[in-house]
């Protein structure tokens, strides 16, 4: 395992995932149950998706060189759009939304540890499926071919994330602008992306 691309994965997938709906699920839920059931439920959620996440990238690592190469470019360049062009606000109300559903099936039963446990872990693997982050790790894991490294990156960073936002989020929100998170986010995808377009060009 190549710790240089556990550490960069790590690196890239706290500043994509600040800003995240789950970062903002996290928050929401732990505001209404005890941490521990959160922080578990959200962990086991992220870990799982980090594996799926690494399987897609092994899949795409499969594909010819220029195939992967450009695929790679392109979801870069991908995310960097919608990191620049997805609002805050859009995100916020999204996590809110999973949240409070989520809410409403709790609010007449005993909040056991398992229960919050089981809903957060429902509420974040429903708003990490498919989301900027999911695509940043299945495209890292491409690009890298050490999956092992990858995955590690990931969990570590999620687990993080997920920490902050079950312990400190309404802190961290009140200090941190996430949308300025979220735009040097999308900028430093744009840079991999652009890089990524010239190796291409001049390999």
């Amino acid at each position: 395992m190549d710790l240089a691309v556990a550490v960069t994965t790590f690196a890239l997938v706290i500043p994509a995932e600040l800003p995240d709906k789950t970062f903002v699920s996290c928050l929401v839920l732990s505001s209404r149950h005890r941490p521990l059931p959160v922080w578990v439920g959200a962990c086991s959620a992220l870990v799982l998706q980090s594996a799926v996440a690494v399987v897609a990238g092994g899949l795409i690592s499969l594909l010819p060189k220029l195939a992967v190469r450009s695929l790679v470019a392109a979801l870069f360049l991908g995310g960097a759009v919608y990191l620049l062009v997805t609002t805050e606000h859009a995100e916020q109300e999204r996590a809110e939304q999973l949240a409070s559903g989520e809410e409403r099936s709790l609010a007449d039963r005993r909040s056991s540890f398992w229960r919050v446990t089981a809903i957060t872990f429902g509420v974040v693997a429903l708003a990490e499926f498919g989301d900027i982050t999911q695509v940043l790790i299945a495209n890292l894991s491409a690009r890298y071919r050490d999956h092992l490294a990858v995955f590690a990156g990931a969990a570590a960073a999620f687990a993080l994330v997920s920490v902050v936002g079950v312990l400190a989020g309404r802190t961290v929100t009140r200090w941190v602008p996430l949308a300025m998170v979220r735009r040097l986010s999308g900028l430093a995808l744009l840079g991999l992306g652009i890089y990524s377009v010239v190796s291409l060009a001049t390999g």
